[in-house]
């Protein structure tokens, strides 16, 4: 019986845990962009789900979702309410997921650094940030990639 419940535990401990990571994503993006597919491809890697829904019209959407023109890029997902534009590695949305910054709306990387997750090009990187924006507009560095 006390090896029952033990590995009962185990197993629903293990279960829990899996379902928490398994989040999913709502990945707005043109039809067109081979650079998103890709970066969903790395967020399926770092084992989150996801969905695409391909628009032709993205300013639309974030607008929609407060992404302003500063912070552009060419792709927009949506993970338990917390927007992400753009190429930021999984890395960095698991961290902000697991701890959210007070008052964060999501992260951004603006424009399509080459060397960022889904603009990958041979060895060829540039240097880039990512940064966390609220509901106001304010910007903030949340982390930094100084690539050669």
């Amino acid at each position: 019986m006390q090896k029952t419940r033990l590995a009962f535990s185990t197993l629903a401990l293990a279960t829990v845990s899996a379902s928490a990571f398994a989040t999913n994503v709502m990945t707005y993006k043109s039809p067109t962009c081979g650079c998103c597919s890709d970066w969903v491809d790395h967020m399926e890697q770092a084992g989150f789900t996801t969905q695409v829904e391909n628009h032709d019209n993205m300013h639309s959407i974030k607008q929609k979702l407060g992404v302003s023109g500063e912070l552009a890029s060419c792709h927009t997902a949506v993970i338990d309410g917390y927007v992400f534009e753009g190429h930021i590695p999984a890395s960095d949305i698991k961290t902000f997921l697991d701890n959210p910054p007070s008052g964060a709306k999501g992260l951004a990387v603006p424009g399509m650094p080459l060397g960022s997750p889904g603009m990958e090009y041979g060895d060829k990187k540039q240097p880039y940030h990512v940064y966390a924006f609220n509901e106001k507009g304010q910007v903030f560095s949340y982390n930094s990639y100084h690539q050669e």
